[in-house]
């Protein structure tokens, strides 16, 4: 749910973070002085850790005139990771928050954990909010306790091998019976034509957060066959996503796809940071995520085989039911937020330091330098889009999975479409580039049948105060059903648990919020 914290692992203890250290000052330090000449860090990894003497993280000191110390936790890893953290009560000085409306994180933050920036970040103009709705959205109980991480407001999309469709005289899907006939088809009738029956269509990973209002592949689906977008309204009354009769039949459209063996086998267990390797390395051939991992295949595909990598990657947008009715999955215009310490950053004027420093990496140049590196060194400009220099090279390679991987994370307007931001990649094939304008037109097409979640900008208290046994009890229950382990009335009555629970009386706080903004 959109108010869910993250499941607290019973191997915490032994969970493996990569620290990169280029501070002055020891970890207990912070709050005083020192916090205007270094700054400690926690942030998400998608790949492997920057070196602290790595160009990248060296760049972003020098711009920023700040020694950072960083946490990198790899992303399938960080919610549980920032639980512990926010209950320890060692906080570091800026911290990225993927789920502002958790329940750890609402109780951390009401209880004067982080620096309350909802009428500090219009003096900074890098900072401002850049929509109103993006602003709300990204709000907690009325309050911005951090800076959002700008995203553009439609990204769903599907990614299919361009090269095993062709070769299976297949078309692009329309409908999700289309994706599912092509699905069997890479499973069965060798796409790759090396005379084994070694593919499978779909490639689903490990959802770090709750299969639902997560913009997870599942809530994608749901949302396909006329589900509720996390919740959303019916005959006037709020209601769940799972609790719809279209969710019915969403799962049942997956645990087909799974039941037949037309998705990876460590379906439930893929890292979400490993997710783009079955599709490069032939395994598998549909991917259903953000819009613009199109591209990253692409890159990818051109390391291992640069003369024939165009015709590897195709999209598609959200697709329709079996009636041929279109609803699509929304994104919420941001993803995640960038919090202050209240207990290390103790002063207004050391905020202020902090802001400033935020505000250089959300500059045009801080956007560029996260987001496509180093101009000259990785990277050059040509009509207004960023050209790779030498991409083959280790080095470059290195300045590349920093970035990609890494420090890109801390981009509050770097991403790909938010104007301002960061230089987009030329694409360097006429089909590349004609997909870069087929991604933006589909988006803006698929934006006019978005579903969105009423309850977004609201919090519920029983969900904070009961969230951490509440939400992992619908989403377990999906997986377990997915995987043979519950029965349909068994899934039922895990639903009717977390009702029976409090899930009744968070729809209810949820209604009246929903009512007084309305």
């Amino acid at each position: 749910m959109n108010h869910s914290p993250r499941r607290l692992l019973a191997g915490m203890l032994a969970l493996t973070t990569v620290l990169t250290a280029a501070a002055c000052g020891s970890e207990g330090e912070g709050g005083g002085e020192a916090a205007s000449n270094s700054l400690t860090m926690m942030v998400p990894l998608f790949g492997t850790a920057p070196s602290p003497q790595g160009e990248i993280h060296q760049a972003v000191e020098k711009l920023t005139g700040k020694k950072l110390q960083i946490t990198w936790v790899p992303n399938a890893e960080y919610p549980d990771k920032t639980n512990v953290t926010l209950a320890s009560g060692n906080i570091p000085d800026v911290m990225v928050i993927q789920d502002n409306k958790g329940a750890q994180f609402v109780k951390t933050a009401e209880a004067g954990a982080f620096w309350d920036l909802t009428d500090k970040l219009d003096k900074y103009p890098n900072l401002k909010p850049k929509t109103e709705q993006g602003r709300i959205n990204s709000q907690t109980n009325g309050k911005n306790y951090g800076v959002y991480r700008v995203r553009p407001l439609l990204r769903s999309a599907v990614m299919i091998r361009k090269d095993w469709l062709e070769k299976l005289g297949l078309q692009l899907p329309k409908t999700t019976e289309d994706l599912y006939t092509i699905a069997k088809a890479f499973t069965e009738k060798d796409p790759d034509g090396n005379g084994k029956k070694d593919t499978y269509g779909l490639i689903l990973p490990k959802w770090p957060s709750p299969s639902f209002s997560a913009s997870s592949p599942y809530n994608a689906i749901d949302v396909w066959f006329g589900a509720p977008n996390n919740y959303g309204m019916r005959d006037g009354k709020l209601i769940t996503e799972f609790d719809a009769p279209e969710f019915w039949e969403a799962q049942k459209y997956i645990k087909r796809f799974i039941d037949e063996g037309l998705v990876n086998p460590d379906w439930a267990t893929l890292d979400t940071a490993k997710w783009n390797d079955p599709f490069v390395q032939g395994k598998g051939g549909i991917s259903i995520d953000v819009n613009v991992r199109t591209g990253q295949l692409y890159d990818l595909f051109k390391e291992v085989d640069p003369t024939g990598y165009q015709n590897k990657v195709t999209m598609v947008g959200n697709l329709a039911r079996p009636d041929g009715q279109k609803t699509s999955l929304p994104f919420t215009g941001f993803n995640g937020i960038i919090t202050v310490s209240k207990s290390r950053i103790k002063t207004e004027q050391q905020l202020d330091d902090v802001l400033k420093f935020l505000d250089k990496l959300a500059s045009k140049e801080g956007s560029v330098l996260l987001t496509n590196g180093i101009e000259g060194r990785n990277f050059k400009v040509e009509n207004g889009f960023a050209v790779k220099i030498d991409d083959q090279k280790p080095e470059m390679k290195t300045i590349k999975n920093d970035v990609e991987s890494a420090f890109i994370q801390l981009g509050m307007t770097s991403s790909v479409g938010v104007a301002g931001g960061a230089y987009e990649w030329m694409r360097p094939t006429p089909e590349e580039q004609a997909w870069q304008k087929e991604r933006d037109l589909i988006a803006e097409e698929d934006l006019k049948t978005a579903v969105h979640d009423p309850s977004l900008p609201h919090i519920s208290k029983t969900a904070v105060e009961k969230g951490a046994t509440l939400n992992p009890i619908p989403t377990d229950a999906r997986i377990k059903h997915l995987a043979g382990q519950l029965t349909d009335e068994q899934l039922k009555a895990e639903f009717q648990r977390w009702h029976t629970s409090g899930g009744d009386q968070i729809i209810a706080e949820l209604t009246e919020l929903i009512g007084k903004t309305s």
